[in-house]
């Protein structure tokens, strides 16, 4: 691709492929906007695994089809992702279908062991998260949600706005 010498030139276009697929990448994110990497939705998630894979993939490319291969697809994946939340913003019946609801797991110090078992969180994990969070009691946890990104959010405190669970799912 660039030398003829089979060492060098992998070594060349190992570091030449990675730093343009890398400034590529920060190009398209510019345009794009910084919510491209935000993993809000399962959706941000699954674009930004497959943005690491495809770089990856330009990083070792031997060709240049092989190159720009990886290189179009991320601006592709970035761009359905922009028009996805766009969409979202829009219309509520395209949220619905597109984003899952966040649950919650424990509610005013009571674990909710029908929603650990709908979720397929175990208890466990649960009382992990809480000692992550620093809780010291149980009664003084408000709530604990799992977020649509799969984020375990914990709420704790002497009091909590039931506004913050708006839109969380309650399984009984």
């Amino acid at each position: 691709m660039f030398f003829s010498s089979e060492p060098l030139d992998t070594i060349v276009r190992a570091l030449a492929l990675s730093s343009v697929a890398v400034c590529w990448v920060v190009i398209v994110v510019r345009v794009i906007g910084l919510r491209a990497f935000s993993k809000m939705t399962a959706f941000d998630f699954v674009v930004t695994v497959a943005i690491g894979s495809l770089l990856a993939g330009a990083s070792q490319a031997a060709s240049w089809s092989a190159f720009l291969q990886p290189i179009v697809a991320i601006a592709s994946l970035l761009g359905v992702q922009w028009i996805t939340a766009r969409l979202r913003r829009s219309s509520d019946r395209f949220e619905a279908i597109v984003q899952n609801s966040p649950v919650l797991l424990m509610h005013d110090g009571e674990i909710l062991h029908a929603a650990l078992d709908a979720t397929r969180v175990a208890e466990d994990d649960l009382i992990a998260k809480l000692r992550e969070a620093n809780v010291l009691d149980l009664s003084d946890v408000r709530a604990v949600v799992l977020e649509t990104t799969g984020d375990i959010s914990v709420l704790h405190g002497p009091k909590m706005q039931e506004r913050l669970l708006d839109n969380v799912q309650r399984i009984n």
